[in-house]
């Protein structure tokens, strides 16, 4: 055994021994996450094991009890509709009113959900979902296939106004078969399909919803809690479903609303008035730490932080304007005092590592570099710019933009930095500025990732960048079973955008929420804020 060998030995037997003393009694949570930082764990890794622990995943839950939420973003345009969401707190009202057909695991996996079997034929060009019987919806209606058919074709047609619709684009029919058996009739295959439905906006409403006066006001939904007020920009509050189909959810009531400010959220988790938080400015991770009575959730991701260039107007349609921004993104500061190393660098595209085999290693990574930026923003003929910038486009959004500024001094660029308010940012700065801060969830494959973002019809392509081979290569691959030839795709469709589009994409990081300490049970779906937004069916209080 050599050195290094040793020394990994030795640190795994010290956090068995660490983990043991503290699920026997004999440490609290903060001795306990100290001494694994002891032995040379980071505290994502440390946080990471005090969640896995007894206290924890083998806990019976309690039940009962009501828990207030606190989210970075809300506004006017807050909806109850699944075509229409757009970020978390959406997500998460979404996820305690609707179901989806199928649901994720935490490592991205998908089980069904108000679907009870699937079949996939071979060629992934025909997926027959046998439904679930006995199901209710909020108003004592029976579920039926009617409800699925409907909600799918809401993605469906040139008038839809779905903002996932070009990622079902290839399914020709949603057809019944029988009450409780519905078929998705592809014109092109897709291996991806089950994924895809799994996400945020595929969640299953009443058939005819549309036509029933109100019906988004309080959605009436199949899922684990009855909607019982919703105001948007304001808050909704959300009861205990009795008639649910399964076991959960664990409390009473959700009383869900936002605070924008972000001193002012995590004084309120401090303080006891709310129990959970999204977005944890990364600056107040250790001070979270070292206070026993709330924790920091990390989880890993794909997740990242860009600046919007719109192509079709100035600054965006000057190339080398875009192309300078993205030289003086000074990547390596950004992970280390921005992200406190909840984070990695970007590359100008959405697939980090953490897509794992369709992440593109053998690209060249964009580097900063004041000479080259000097360059082309002569060749611009551009000297000042104004950038708008929100909390609402996540933690760290901000730093990263001020970051910027200090880079671009550097090469005579006057840029003046506006901080906007986070309330209605993504309905009215968001792919209406032409120069503005924006933030991603990550997506469960790279398929769904690009063709939401980047396809050429998309209606979240956020710099109206128009590529007729990026819309090939989304086409390919999506059919394709080769994995030799999808990972070829992938990469060239991340140089394009790389090359390409108004995206400038400095760092990519981890979801770091905070919540009290009587918060249990927040699953692990790395796709949003405080585990995929899939929490409020499983968190529980324990008093």
């Amino acid at each position: 055994m050599n050195d290094f060998e040793k020394q990994d030995a030795y640190k795994a037997s010290e956090v068995r021994r660490i983990k043991a003393d503290y699920e026997d009694g004999g440490l609290n949570r903060r001795q306990f996450l100290q001494g694994l930082m002891a032995v040379g764990l980071s505290a994502t890794a440390a946080t990471a094991i005090v969640t896995g622990s007894r206290d924890v995943r083998a806990m019976t839950p309690k039940k009962g009890g009501r828990i207030r939420v606190g989210w970075s973003t809300h506004g006017p345009t807050d909806t109850l509709d699944p075509i229409l969401f757009t970020e978390g707190l959406a997500y998460s009202r979404g996820r305690a009113h609707l179901n989806n057909l199928v649901q994720f695991n935490d490592d991205l996996s998908v089980r069904p959900e108000l679907a009870e079997n699937i079949d996939v034929s071979a060629d992934a060009s025909e997926f027959t979902f046998e439904l679930r019987k006995g199901v209710t919806w909020h108003d004592g209606k029976d579920f039926t296939a009617d409800d699925v058919v409907y909600s799918m074709n809401r993605h469906r047609g040139d008038d839809s106004v779905s903002k996932a619709k070009t990622l079902v684009g290839m399914v020709s029919e949603w057809k019944k078969v029988d009450n409780h058996t519905v078929k998705a009739i592809l014109s092109s295959p897709n291996a991806d399909l089950l994924p895809t439905l799994a996400t945020f906006h595929f969640k299953i409403v009443q058939d005819g919803a549309e036509e029933k006066e109100g019906y988004f006001n309080k959605v009436i939904g199949t899922g684990p809690f009855t909607c019982e007020e919703f105001t948007p920009g304001v808050r909704s509050v959300s009861k205990r479903n009795p008639n649910y189909w399964r076991e959960g959810p664990n409390v009473d009531e959700i009383e869900l609303f936002g605070i924008t400010d972000q001193v002012s959220r995590q004084n309120a988790l401090a303080s006891g008035d709310i129990h959970m938080m999204s977005d944890l400015d990364f600056k107040a991770i250790k001070q979270v730490e070292s206070n026993d009575e709330v924790r920091v959730v990390s989880a890993e991701s794909g997740a990242y932080t860009n600046f919007v260039l719109m192509l079709d107007r100035s600054p965006g349609n000057n190339p080398d304007f875009v192309e300078t921004i993205k030289l003086i993104q000074n990547r390596t500061r950004l992970v280390r005092s921005v992200l406190k190393g909840q984070g990695g660098p970007g590359n100008d595209h959405p697939i980090g590592p953490a897509y794992g085999v369709h992440h593109c290693e053998s690209l060249e990574q964009t580097e900063l570099d004041h000479d080259k930026a000097s360059f082309h923003l002569k060749k611009s003929g551009i000297s000042e710019m104004e950038v708008l910038t929100s909390d609402a486009a996540g933690a760290g959004a901000n730093d990263m933009t001020l970051l910027m500024q200090s880079e671009a001094t550097k090469i005579g660029l006057n840029l003046s930095v506006k901080r906007v308010p986070s309330d209605g940012y993504w309905g009215t700065v968001w792919m209406n500025s032409p120069f503005h801060v924006s933030g991603w969830n990550m997506r469960p494959t790279a398929y769904v990732m690009l063709e939401l973002a980047y396809g050429p019809e998309a209606p979240w392509n956020e710099s109206v960048w128009k590529n007729e081979r990026m819309g090939m290569l989304l086409e390919a691959a999506r059919s394709s079973t080769d994995e030799g030839a999808r990972k070829d795709m992938f990469c060239e469709m991340q140089g394009l955008i790389r090359a390409e589009a108004g995206s400038p994409l400095p760092m990519h990081s981890s979801y770091v929420d905070a919540v009290s300490a009587k918060i249990q049970g927040v699953p692990g779906v790395p796709l949003a804020q405080l585990g995929g937004c899939e929490w409020p069916e499983y968190v529980w209080l324990d008093d």
